[in-house]
């Protein structure tokens, strides 16, 4: 007995180390990347700038991430390429809190530092979803993740709320960039936090896990095949929700007006919306299965884009945030079961990896069609009204290619979530942890 207490201490230290760490890593969410389209309109650059500030640099990081596999397999260690990494990704928030104190960035140089702040983060990715499956045992995996998941959004949750009231302050005072330099400084500090809780944790053997590489072409290929019909509905989503989505922040805070408290109310009330909804979606999702929430969350994101043409009232915006986060938690929780209920256990991280990039396309392909319609209409009133009503209508047409997805996954069970960035139109980009599902249903 004592033997075996014996192990269990390094493994529970391991455990407690990766809940410390994804604490960390939140706050840098909530206080950091968060804020980044509302510091680049607070050091007056533009509104398309502000928008793509959210997506080409995903597109970016979604191709860098390509890499991961190569440079674990040449350093020969998960963990090295994780550590290295997060450090980068916490010193990319350096020049930001330098531009911050300057006062001025140019367009150029911001896109860049949100290039490599993505690039670091996403390419660690992989890497990490590997190295954390062969640190949590099966038996525990379930329960883990489930209270990894919910500590880790509360820290989101709180980094947000505590980064609203520290921009609130200083804008009542006159100065709002010294805000974005504290909150930067605190979200690179969180970072490095967040990277020593990673290095305390142990590394299995390279080899444990025999994965499977599917390669980009092989990846193209099963999209022509009638069994990817839910990667199509899902790219068409993201292609047509990306119109309107990045564009939330400049229209509350340099059309409407919003003070930064309202601005970061209407934020957090999506994201904590799509947090207390996720007991409940899980519960439907178990009772009819991850089909029938998909069809709920697909339907229901509808015609949320709309809805703020009706009224620029705070009240009625909280309420739609409210409706957007329920929708659009049932449509990830829907399409992640799913997903990872029918990929393969051994692929699931190369094909994860692929889809993130097949997905970037199509965030920046929709930013760049909402900003095109911005630019040509010089950024007025009726621009932000088009680009709103073009998503949902695009949204509208994605229904008949979600009502032909089959019903390929039946089951639903306890699946773990990061949350990478807080988003105006959707609460929340999520990505499920690879090692939280079990092996799937399906082959």
């Amino acid at each position: 007995m004592p033997a075996r207490g014996a192990r269990l201490k390094p493994r529970r230290r391991d455990l407690r180390a990766s809940v410390a760490d994804g604490t960390a890593f939140s706050l840098t969410v909530g206080l950091g990347e968060s804020y980044l389209p509302a510091f680049v309109l607070a050091v007056g650059l533009t509104e398309v700038t502000a928008g793509l500030i959210a997506t080409v640099p995903l597109l970016v990081g979604a191709v860098v991430q390509l890499v991961s596999p190569h440079a674990v397999r040449r350093i020969g260690s998960h963990r090295r390429w994780v550590l290295a990494c997060a450090t980068i990704q916490s010193l990319s928030l350096l020049p930001l809190v330098i531009a911050a104190g300057l006062g001025h960035i140019s367009t150029t140089a911001v896109l860049m530092v949100a290039a490599l702040y993505w690039s670091a983060g996403m390419a660690a990715g992989p890497a990490w979803n590997t190295w954390i499956g062969r640190l949590v045992p099966r038996p525990v995996r379930p329960r883990f993740f489930a209270t990894r998941t919910l500590i880790t959004q509360l820290a989101v949750l709180t980094g947000l709320l505590v980064g609203g009231a520290v921009l609130q302050t200083t804008a009542a005072r006159g100065l709002p960039l010294r805000g974005f330099a504290c909150l930067f400084a605190a979200a690179g500090v969180f970072r490095l936090i967040s990277t020593g809780f990673l290095a305390t944790q142990r590394e299995a053997d390279l080899n444990a896990r025999d994965d499977r590489a599917v390669s980009l072409r092989e990846f193209a290929r099963r999209l022509g095949n009638g069994e990817a019909r839910l990667l199509k509905y899902m790219f068409l989503v993201q292609l047509v929700t990306q119109i309107a989505g990045p564009y939330f922040t400049p229209y509350m805070l340099r059309k409407v007006e919003f003070s930064y408290a309202a601005y970061v109310s209407l934020l957090a009330t999506a994201f904590a919306a799509k947090i207390l909804a996720m007991p409940a979606l899980g519960r439907l999702a178990r009772r009819y299965g991850p089909a029938c929430l998909l069809c709920i969350g697909g339907i229901g994101i509808v015609p949320l884009a709309a809805l703020w043409l009706v009224s620029t009232s705070l009240p009625f915006l909280g309420a739609v945030q409210v409706c957007a986060g329920v929708a659009w938690g049932a449509y990830e929780l829907g399409t992640f079961l799913m997903l990872m209920d029918t990929i393969r256990d051994d692929e699931r991280t190369s094909v994860l990896t692929a889809f993130n990039l097949i997905n970037a396309v199509a965030l920046v392909g929709g930013s760049l069609l909402g900003g095109l319609v911005l630019k040509l209409l010089a950024g007025q009133q009726t621009a932000y009204m088009l680009i709103f009503a073009a998503s949902s209508i695009g949204r509208v047409a994605t229904i008949p290619l979600l009502l032909r997805i089959a019903d390929t996954a039946r089951r639903a069970f306890p699946l773990g979530i990061r949350t990478l960035a807080v988003r105006p139109s959707t609460g929340s980009l999520d990505t499920p942890i690879d090692a939280s599902a079990p092996p799937p249903s399906c082959d």
